[in-house]
């Protein structure tokens, strides 16, 4: 994500403190990990979710890494890549890329957090080209992002929300989500997993049964309205559609003891 997602929004009554938007995120994110699930965690906003989700719901949380690093423990300090020697100190097994990837080949990866320069109507991601003012964009590609969304139980994404971020179909399908409806995965062999959740820096978007992305919360200051005209398409609303639920106390406390300046997160 290359977007600013600071944000001073409303006093917690808890603790009469300001949270960033990027905060707000992370928080929305941790909520995604159940205890007990195999997470691939990457980097920059999931990474600090899986710290969140270790030390408040989720301690039998387990992350990956894609660089082979396997954790039952969040790194003891802040990390800025992968193969950081905090990522590397105290983890539970540093291996290879083809291990910790086979989790996801044998079903056993819960849960993936993925970021995309675009994300579709049914949760498609590209992240291999974009066509803009100036013409088309080059992207990094897929990395591992495929791997997830093809193969985990179900994938998160987070990105900024607007309409060129959110288009009704993306320039290029990079990694899928649930093509071009329902059934589409079935059809086409990946029996499980696609997009759980489209967490954006105006709100959270969920999936229904027919594989369309719809509009679950809304983050705190924003309107309906903004989110509506800032998607590409004409985003369904929950009709339990409510406002996102503001970091806790002690999901605060978990993002700054480890984000101490706000690094990822401000």
């Amino acid at each position: 994500m290359t977007d600013d997602l600071t944000m001073t929004a409303p006093a917690i009554p808890e603790t009469r403190a300001t949270y960033t938007l990027g905060e707000l995120m992370v928080a929305a994110a941790a909520r995604e990990i159940r205890d007990g699930e195999v997470v691939f965690v990457g980097m920059r906003l999931p990474m600090i979710a899986f710290v969140v989700a270790k030390k408040t719901h989720a301690p039998g949380a387990i992350g990956l890494f894609e660089n082979g690093v396997i954790r039952s423990t969040p790194s003891p300090e802040l990390i800025y890549t992968m193969a950081d020697p905090p990522n590397l100190l105290g983890a539970t097994q540093t291996a290879d890329m083809l291990t910790v990837m086979s989790f996801l080949h044998s079903g056993r990866a819960n849960l993936g957090f993925l970021g995309a320069a675009e994300v579709d109507r049914f949760g498609n991601l590209n992240t291999t080209q974009v066509q803009g003012s100036k013409g088309l964009t080059r992207l990094p590609g897929s990395g591992g992002a495929c791997d997830i969304a093809s193969l985990a139980h179900r994938f998160v994404v987070l990105l900024e929300h607007s309409r060129h971020r959110l288009p009704e179909r993306v320039s290029f399908i990079t990694s899928p989500g649930n093509g071009d409806g329902r059934g589409w995965r079935q059809r086409v062999g990946l029996p499980r997993g696609g997009p759980a959740a489209v967490i954006t820096t105006k709100a959270v978007l969920r999936f229904g049964e027919d594989g369309e992305a719809y509009l679950d919360t809304i983050h705190p200051g924003i309107t309906r309205d903004d989110v509506l005209a800032n998607t590409g398409w004409e985003l369904g609303v929950s009709p339990d559609v409510r406002e996102t639920t503001l970091p806790s106390a002690a999901e605060l406390k978990a993002i700054r003891e480890y984000d101490k300046e706000g690094f990822w997160t401000s």
